[in-house]
């Protein structure tokens, strides 16, 4: 027996704010959860799989029409006409409370109800699979214990969109313990809703696939499905990657860095490695510069210098092709304070002020609300995304008062004689 354990497609996820990025592949990010389904497809075909079990989230909330139903619908019809099954449950995104149009799948196609949970019996491979949807989103019981007993004699698969005891940045969902989900007495677990591969135990065996397709720079690494083979009870798997997109964020110590001209070199020795085995995917690459480097001043001179000059390196990667989603600059100067804030000039005045706000978070807050909370509170949420500094956190404040301490001492520094 031979099947394939998916979760979380988000098939059209809007992956809002693109626009913001110039140059962005944007077509090609949007349209990439399409192309992990179409590979996800072909591989059930190529196998082929006797079926295919998808944990929930297939859609990322209500259509804003038909297309995508209906594209899903198309691929589910390919495995229709080569007679491969697919049993599916509705999760937190696509709970039956929330996707509102409807459409009729092919007959291949098992839903299981949200009313309770209930067995689908596959006599001539010996599978009993049992599963539950979301009815809504918000599902906050453990619905593991009414799910029904394991059949004799037969493999046991539970189906279940779940956040365990908690997973971090996911919501809880469905929550319940790998001990109540071992007692059931179940062969496997295709488990959905954590968007990190995790093998949460092997006897049995209970399994995040993770998602299909990584949709921003938090979902990174290889995307894929569960290639599972049953033999007289003992189980095989592999994590197969199906993704067109990889997500990255790469972190480069810059420190004791001082010329321009080695920054492009020293991200491409970093990248290049990542890139291997995954030649033709798109790499969508978040970029972070540490370190204490003698190019924090040239930044803070200019900024948008390195990244410029990042962007420009990834230009002359050739072993696949790397878009830079975000270049982040969290650099420190090389820099004596004790020495500078003895000055008796417009620099030492400047470091002794940070010196005193930094110490002062009260401070610092009410001088940032005063300068920046009516543009920042004014940004609607679509454009304030996560990249926006929060003022009621002291952290970014931080971040914003070293920026601009930087900016204005490298202007200082340039307009001396």
């Amino acid at each position: 027996m031979r099947f394939i354990h998916a979760a979380d497609l988000h098939l059209d996820s809007p992956l809002r704010g693109l626009a913001r990025y110039e140059g962005a592949p944007v077509q090609r990010l949007r349209t990439a959860t399409r192309g992990a389904l179409e590979r996800l497809i072909d591989l059930a075909l190529a196998q082929p799989v006797d079926f295919l079990l998808l944990a929930g989230d297939i859609y990322d909330g209500d259509w804003q029409d038909f297309h995508t139903g209906l594209f899903f619908r198309e691929q589910l019809a390919r495995l229709n006409r080569a007679g491969i099954r697919v049993f599916m449950i509705q999760g937190n995104h696509d709970a039956q409370g929330v996707i509102s149009r409807k459409l009729v799948l092919p007959p291949n196609v098992t839903v299981f109800d949200s009313r309770s949970a209930h067995t689908a019996r596959l006599d001539d491979l010996g599978v009993a699979i049992h599963g539950r949807s979301f009815r809504d989103r918000a599902e906050d019981a453990d619905l593991v214990p009414a799910y029904p007993p394991p059949v004799p004699g037969l493999f046991n698969i539970g189906l279940l969109h779940t956040s365990l005891s908690g997973r971090p940045g996911h919501d809880t969902y469905a929550p319940t313990t790998v001990d109540t989900l071992v007692a059931k007495g179940y062969d496997y677990w295709a488990l959905g809703h954590v968007h990190c591969r995790e093998l949460v135990r092997e006897t049995p065996r209970i399994v995040f696939p993770g998602n299909l397709q990584g949709r921003h720079a938090n979902e990174t690494g290889p995307k894929g499905c569960e290639l599972v083979r049953v033999e007289a009870g003992h189980i095989a798997a592999e994590c197969v990657p199906l993704a067109l997109v990889r997500w990255d964020q790469l972190r480069l110590d810059l420190t004791g860095m001082d010329r321009l001209e080695s920054l492009g070199a020293a991200f491409r020795e970093a990248l290049v490695p990542r890139l291997a085995g995954a030649g033709d995917l798109l790499h969508a690459v978040r970029v972070t510069l540490t370190g204490c480097t003698g190019l924090y001043a040239l930044e803070a001179e200019r900024p948008g210098t390195l990244e410029a000059n990042i962007r420009a390196a990834a230009q002359d990667v050739a072993a696949a092709e790397v878009w830079i989603e975000q270049v982040r600059v969290d650099l420190t100067p090389p820099l004596d304070r004790e020495q500078m804030a003895r000055r008796e000039d417009a620099m030492g005045e400047l470091v002794r002020l940070v010196d005193a706000l930094h110490g002062s978070p009260g401070a610092l807050a009410d001088l940032a609300q005063t300068q920046l909370g009516g543009l920042l509170n004014a940004l609607p949420p679509e454009v304030a995304g996560d990249e926006v500094p929060r003022l009621d956190r002291t952290a970014d404040l931080l971040d914003l008062l070293r920026d601009a301490e930087a900016t204005v001492l490298a202007r200082l520094a340039a307009a001396q004689p």
